[in-house]
């Protein structure tokens, strides 16, 4: 669905990205780990079209990325970021509101709304206003605005790293349930490791701005082909996630 070629990226002289070859499969739930400052929130902005890359090409579904058809396409993906930035309207309307953004009708939007709040638990919530929220609930009301959205790919930049375990685990629970109902491509960044089964079985480790390993989670704990600081990392998981496995 999406692919990378001879990636780089730079930023005040630093090469923070550097991908030869990329592929996120239609349907693939991949998350991302790595180390801090790895590039991991880079890579999901460059594959969702929110930075380009200074050199490299991107192509989503074999069509080339360009600075013609790069908004179009990126309206066929979501983006759900670890503050859930929502407008200062009602849950409704702000899950509403990047379908009206996309011309979507009126009646369409409203099932959709209604669909999505039940499946995330925050129907009772559809008038209130973010001040009024928690933590939870105001990340499950960015969730249904993605999810509202019917994006082809939806990416994940360590939504739930802010919330307390137990909502953590919660939405997790949740979210597992509705990529499985839905099927959607997703990629998922995560510092936390513990959080990977909960939604998918495939990691991308990222060490230094290139991807050191993709492949299964188990492998990868196994010690199959990384870095040195990418298993350092997962060190303190393995004895905890290896019954999960």
């Amino acid at each position: 669905m999406i692919r990378l070629k001879d990636i780089v990226l730079v930023r005040d002289k630093k090469t923070i990205l550097q991908v030869k070859d990329f592929h996120l499969a239609e349907g693939e739930r991949l998350a991302v780990i790595g180390p801090n400052g790895s590039g991991k929130s880079t890579l999901v902005k460059v594959l969702a079209l929110l930075e380009p890359p200074t050199s490299g090409e991107v192509f989503f579904r074999g069509e080339k990325v360009t600075s013609k058809n790069n908004l179009a396409i990126r309206r066929r993906m979501a983006v759900v970021f670890q503050e859930p930035l929502l407008l200062n309207i009602t849950v409704f309307n702000n899950v509403a509101q990047g379908m009206r953004f996309r011309g979507i009708d009126a009646e369409e939007i409203q099932r959709r709304v209604e669909y999505w709040l039940d499946r995330f638990g925050i129907t009772a919530l559809r008038n209130r206003k973010p001040l009024n929220l928690s933590g939870g609930e105001a990340q499950r009301v960015s969730l249904a605005r993605a999810f509202a959205l019917e994006p082809e790919v939806i990416f994940m930049d360590e939504p739930f790293s802010a919330l307390d375990f137990y909502t953590r685990m919660e939405l997790l629970e949740s979210l597992g349930a509705r990529l499985a109902e839905t099927g959607a491509t997703t990629v998922f960044v995560t510092h936390d490791i513990n959080e990977i089964p909960y939604l998918t079985d495939n990691v991308a480790a990222i060490d230094g701005g290139m991807i050191a390993y993709k492949g299964r989670l188990d492998s990868l704990l196994a010690g199959e082909v990384a870095t040195p600081s990418v298993q350092r990392l997962l060190q303190p998981f393995k004895k905890s996630m290896l019954h999960l496995l």
